[in-house]
């Protein structure tokens, strides 16, 4: 990974998860001494991590964008393992009048990808990374607990002083459990995710606008094994199509499938709490996915049993929104991914907008010629307008996945959308495609230019109606009269 000279600043980045073990490659390029705190052990020491609550990522142009932005070669090696899908396909409802199955492609063209990557193997990969770089330190099993920033109205360029906790079983009765100071960190990055800590604490600092709001939808996942197969073929250790990612949209609940490396698919249902908390019995569970997901058991997609284990097994977990502004204390601490815009997963957003928001602050720092506070300070104020339509766009995306992908009414419009981007090129490009495969339009960006097509598209859709109309109204009765003189 080529680097720029060293600056003998010291960051400390709390949490190593994705964004900040990315956050922490992106920062030493730039020449700054690297320490990543993160209050759970090390991933690649557990050896289980079937039960965990996750769901599988798909990785698109944003996200890969902000890989390349490091190091072209660490993007490839981060990426071998991808499984590339062109689209949703759609697994029919019992006695539906559609096709048992049928595909809706991403792109215009039918050749546009996003990619699945089990989350776990992603962090173990870029954990990887950061091993061969020497100037970054990883710290696991350190909880953040206090965060002080010294003199603040006095100087600008005090430290800010952080104490850690251990985590460890065996340090939480012994004298290494004291807490530890910290005050050689020039400035943080909190990358800790949804609840925090970072967060909280800075609230303590600055006038903080936050907002916290629970999804009443809960998420289950499940897990679709590979084909045991010695054919050489690797496709056939896919029990489904392997470039797709599957839905069995049901209104106001889903399954989908997200393909893995080694064949298998991670599953996740998503459901209302009142129907997750009714499924309470083993009957009433194989009941519930015989009527509603049939051919996820006759196909022997999901065993029963498997069934059973999983709902008795894995927990069922809550969707969070949270966003906040503003993002950072002066040039002291910043928050980035989920610390600061956490989102439901219905876009495919989340991973690549937390990797999305490196990038940009990688590209700030270098036109701010490594003025922290300044670019901190436009980080917050470019950023947030970006960050609040796409959280809005992950939880209107529900509605698509799990009703309108069988809409006809959004069908068509949809069939519009995207022949007028075949005929009119970067003129005319659907949400989805500025959304997915365009890291050079932002997310407002998108979501203004998607009204203004809409409007037009909305007018089209009208005058192509009022046509149909008039045309039946105006020809039906000729021609039922030259038919019945025939």
């Amino acid at each position: 990974m080529k680097q720029y000279p060293s600056n003998s600043k010291e960051v400390a980045i709390i949490g190593a998860g994705l964004v900040g073990c990315l956050a922490a490659l992106n920062l030493a390029k730039l020449g700054y001494l690297v320490t990543i705190f993160e209050y759970r052990s090390d991933p690649r020491t557990i050896q289980d991590h079937q039960n965990l609550r996750s769901i599988n990522l798909a990785i698109s142009e944003r996200g890969i964008a902000a890989l390349q932005n490091i190091d072209l070669d660490l993007s490839k090696r981060i990426l071998d393992q991808i499984v590339p899908m062109k689209g949703r396909l759609i697994h029919s409802a019992p006695n539906s009048s559609r096709s048992i199955t049928y595909a809706q492609n991403y792109g215009v063209n039918g050749i546009e990808c996003i990619n699945s990557i089990d989350r776990n193997l992603l962090n173990i990969k870029l954990l990887n990374e950061i091993d061969t770089v020497p100037t970054i330190f990883a710290q696991f099993n350190r909880k953040l607990v206090n965060l002080i920033f010294p003199n603040e109205d006095q100087n600008d360029n005090a430290n800010p002083i952080l104490y850690f906790q251990s985590t460890t079983n065996q340090d939480s009765s012994s004298q290494n459990n004291i807490l530890k100071r910290h005050d050689n960190f020039n400035f943080l990055i909190g990358a800790d995710g949804s609840y925090s800590t970072t967060r909280s604490l800075l609230q303590k600092h600055i006038r903080m606008d936050f907002k916290q709001e629970y999804i009443d939808m809960a998420y289950l996942e499940l897990f679709i094994s590979s084909n045991p197969t010695h054919n050489t073929d690797s496709n056939s250790r896919f029990k489904l199509d392997k470039n797709y990612l599957h839905i069995w949209p049901r209104e106001n609940f889903m399954l989908i499938a997200l393909p893995n490396y080694d064949g298998s698919f991670t599953s996740t249902f998503f459901a209302p709490w009142h129907i997750m908390n009714s499924l309470n019995s083993n009957e009433e569970i194989i009941s519930f996915f015989q009527t509603n997901f049939p051919d996820v058991l006759n196909s022997n997609l999901i065993s029963q049993e498997s069934l059973l284990n999983f709902f008795n097994s894995n927990p069922k977990s809550s969707l969070i929104c949270t966003i906040c502004n503003p993002y950072n204390y002066k040039g002291k601490c910043l928050l980035i991914g989920d610390a600061a815009h956490s989102m439901v997963p219905f876009y495919g957003q989340g991973m690549n907008c937390g990797f999305e928001d490196v990038r940009i602050l990688s590209n700030l720092i270098i036109k701010n010629q490594f003025d922290i506070h300044d670019a901190f300070e436009e980080y917050t104020e470019s950023r947030h307008r970006d960050l609040i339509s796409i959280l809005q766009l992950a939880k209107d995306n529900y509605k698509e996945m799990s009703s309108n992908v069988n809409s006809s009414i959004h069908l068509l419009s949809k069939r519009l959308d995207n022949g007028l981007s075949k005929i009119l090129g970067d003129y005319w490009l659907p949400l989805y495609t500025m959304v997915s495969f365009r890291s050079d339009i932002s997310y407002s960006q998108a979501i203004k230019i998607n009204k203004r097509q809409y409007r037009i598209l909305s007018t089209l859709q009208l005058s192509l109606l009022s046509f149909s109309v008039y045309f039946a109204l105006k020809y039906s009765k000729p021609l039922l009269n030259f038919f019945n003189k025939k």
